[in-house]
């Protein structure tokens, strides 16, 4: 089963940015696994399923494999990769995107009137994302190239949902610099993404749910597709290693690729608004 094409992982797919992410690298041609929990409709609260996921990618044009993969659970996150070398034999890019989301994320008031359950961003948000780039980064350091993306947001530096989502998205902006250093010379990247308001099931729920505070951000969200866009032109940018260890901002890097969104629009950067990406100071100390 292996391939000529190139091989992605895209955690936490079943629906949202991650879906989104696999359907754009499925555009280009890639072999995408698709991984999350749900494998049927009405068993999340919200629709998607990776074997939807992985059909869409193929009807798009690339191969999608759909693996049932609980992030919580190191074991099968090994046994992930496992597959992904036997299978595949090359893995080129990693999106990590896992992340134990709770409907109390966007109801308003302070964290401790808000259920305890949202450490789970936390839980498998940071671990996931750590233990799924320890497993990848022997495979791409060993072939010479290779792309492991964080899914992040301006909620890294600012006020956004809460303490546990701005620890999270905190966290992996900090991966992605420490990776980076572990990464140089090595023709392997660690980025953080920093994705702007996003078209999702779950924002699209919100708007029907809150009108008045959603409608607006929904009109100029930027979708999924336009990050995995993103992706696939950082992964074959001849000048990878000059991203590698930074947080960028999706708006922002698109405008460098010349990339628009599925609908044409170019979306908007919200820097201005929200906040810089940190920069990480150059002192190393092993």
């Amino acid at each position: 089963m292996s391939t000529d094409r190139k091989v992605a992982i895209v955690t936490g797919a079943s629906r949202g940015a991650g879906r989104g992410i696999a359907l754009a690298l499925g555009e280009q041609g890639y072999r995408v696994y698709v991984t999350g929990r749900t494998l049927k409709e009405g068993d999340a609260d919200l629709p998607g399923t990776i074997g939807s996921a992985a059909q869409a990618v193929t009807d798009a044009g690339g191969e999608g494999i759909a693996v049932q993969v609980d992030h919580a659970d190191d074991a099968q996150i090994a046994a992930l990769f496992d597959q992904v070398k036997r299978e595949s034999g090359r893995l080129d890019i990693l999106v990590n995107n896992a992340a134990a989301l709770h409907d109390d994320l966007i109801k308003p008031g302070p964290f401790w009137e808000k259920s305890i359950d949202l450490v789970g961003l936390i839980d498998v948000g940071l671990r996931s994302n750590y233990i799924a780039s320890w497993h990848a980064a022997p495979i791409m350091v060993e072939q010479g190239r290779g792309l492991i993306v964080f899914t992040s947001s301006f909620g890294s530096v600012c006020y956004m949902h809460g303490a546990a989502y701005g620890a999270q998205k905190a966290g992996v902006d900090k991966f992605a610099a420490d990776m980076g250093v572990d990464f140089r010379d090595t023709g392997v990247a660690a980025v953080s993404l920093w994705m702007g308001m996003l078209a999702t099931e779950r924002s699209a729920r919100a708007a029907e749910e809150s009108p008045e505070q959603y409608q607006q951000i929904l009109a100029v969200a930027e979708t999924p597709e336009f990050n995995g866009k993103v992706i696939d032109a950082m992964y074959n940018d001849p000048e990878l290693a000059e991203l590698n260890g930074q947080t960028v901002i999706t708006a922002e890097i698109a405008l460098k690729y010349g990339i628009t969104d599925v609908d044409g629009k170019q979306p908007m950067s919200w820097r201005s608004q929200l906040g810089d990406p940190r920069i990480p100071h150059p002192a190393i100390i092993a």
